[in-house]
């Protein structure tokens, strides 16, 4: 792990990132013969195209005038500020509306708001809704504002604390069959909300568990040999993260035989999270010892730098398989052999020996 004391001058996040999973969520219901359970699920991005939720923009301005809230506030403070959910339909839709804390999902890093039967820890404590929002009707064509608070406590760590607010659709709009058991599938969207409470800002970034997988042809050379190389991503400190990541291998001697500059990941990787993702190698060695090097780091903090690395063996071992089973069958002819030559070659008896005389 590196981590390194920034400047609290940070830019704020930037809108062009991936705002959450893909779109849909899948609320588990069992069904033994009938009847249908429905747990939500995380929140899609800023909309969908049926609806929206974003930031209340200013008389006058585009709906999109803001993509997320950005907002701080020093520990005891409270901050004001209005969500707005868009109905872009043809018929009314109610909500439910609540707010809760962001993660990343551990496979690739994407952005999610936790769904509304999981409580939130951090930031979403701190925001308060109206009492009368907990369900919103908004007309087809039509749009609602929705006035909110964020008190921040009196213990709040410095650094970023990133939630969200979500109108999660409570009609079922369908259901899907999995085995045994049916899932309703409910749709849900959050607009992102980044706070920061001012104090000592530091970065914390490292690489773990790097890992190659490999997959050799069956004859070596006659086919390009494959490998996937699986890292974690972790954020030890208190900001959030857009990280770019270098890969890098080298063979016997020190010759290169990998090197991927590094490139931006185009992902917010959240204080405290941890993600695994991976680098498909097409053209991995077939027969050399290799040592491979993540480099991570952030345009942000051009200071933050961490490396983690693995090393294996690269062998076609079909191949070499065949061939210790050929040397085996070889070295036990030659052993048969020897053993037949010298079962043939009797000693010679006294009669013998007077006879050549």
């Amino acid at each position: 792990m590196c981590s390194r004391t920034c400047p609290p001058g940070r830019s704020a996040p930037r809108s062009g990132l991936p705002f959450g999973l893909p779109l849909g969520l899948l609320l588990g219901l069992l069904l033994p013969l009938a009847g249908l359970l429905l747990p939500a699920g995380t929140a899609h991005a800023a909309e969908n195209g049926t609806w929206g939720v974003f930031p209340t923009p200013p008389a006058g301005a585009a709906m999109t005038d803001r993509a997320y809230f950005f907002h701080q506030g020093t520990a005891g403070t409270t901050v004001s500020d209005s969500v707005t959910i868009l109905n872009s339909s043809a018929k009314d839709l109610t909500f439910q509306v609540f707010a809760t804390d962001a993660v990343n999902t551990p496979a690739g890093g994407a952005f999610a708001l936790l769904p509304v039967e999981t409580k939130p820890k951090d930031v979403g404590t701190w925001l308060s809704l109206p009492k009368d929002t907990g369900t919103v009707t908004v007309p087809a064509k039509g749009r609602k504002d929705i006035p909110f608070t964020v008190k921040v406590p009196e213990d709040a760590t410095p650094g970023d604390h990133v939630g969200g607010i979500v109108a999660l659709n409570t009609e079922v709009e369908g259901v899907q069959k999995e085995g045994k058991v049916q899932v309703g599938v409910k749709r849900s969207v959050g607009a992102r909300l980044y706070f920061r409470v001012p104090g000592p800002l530091t970065p914390g970034l490292s690489v773990e568990d790097v890992r190659v997988h490999r997959d050799a042809p069956l004859l070596p050379w006659v086919h390009d040999a494959s490998a996937t190389i699986t890292y974690t991503l972790v954020n030890r400190g208190n900001v959030v993260i857009e990280p770019k990541v270098a890969v890098s291998a080298e063979g016997l001697f020190g010759r290169d035989v990998l090197s991927r500059p590094g490139r931006e990941l185009r992902l917010t990787l959240l204080p405290g999270q941890r993600i695994e993702l991976s680098e498909p190698w097409p053209d991995a060695p077939q027969l050399d010892w290799v040592t491979v090097k993540v480099t991570a780091g952030s345009a942000t903090y051009p200071d933050l730098t961490t490396t983690g690395g693995a090393e294996f063996l690269a062998v076609p071992w079909p191949a070499a398989g065949a061939a210790l089973v050929l040397l085996g069958v070889g070295v036990a002819a030659w052993v048969l052999r020897r053993r037949r030559r010298a079962d043939g070659e009797l000693p010679q008896t006294a009669g013998d020996l007077a006879e050549t005389r």
